[in-house]
């Protein structure tokens, strides 16, 4: 995952103020613009596999750190399935 430097986290926060609460159609806007202007001058073979490189990377990050969690308290919760 991105564990960058604090200086870059607070120029790349400043910039995503005022999103939460974006509908998944913006959130998929957000997104398809941000991997757009990653790619500017990167339009070949090996800029296409960095973004989706970096897209499934964050998938994994956010499965592991967010919804895994998630779902061993609702099998908690309400049994498991297995």
């Amino acid at each position: 995952m991105p564990y960058i430097k604090k200086e870059g986290r607070e120029r790349i926060d400043a910039a995503l103020k005022g999103l939460k609460g974006l509908s998944p159609g913006e959130a998929a806007y957000l997104l398809t613009k941000a991997g757009l202007v990653f790619l500017e001058g990167r339009g070949d073979y090996a800029g296409y596999s960095q973004a989706i490189g970096i897209l499934e990377t964050v998938k994994m990050e956010l499965y592991r750190r967010a919804l895994a969690p998630y779902e061993d308290r609702k099998m908690e919760e309400n049994g498991d399935v297995f």
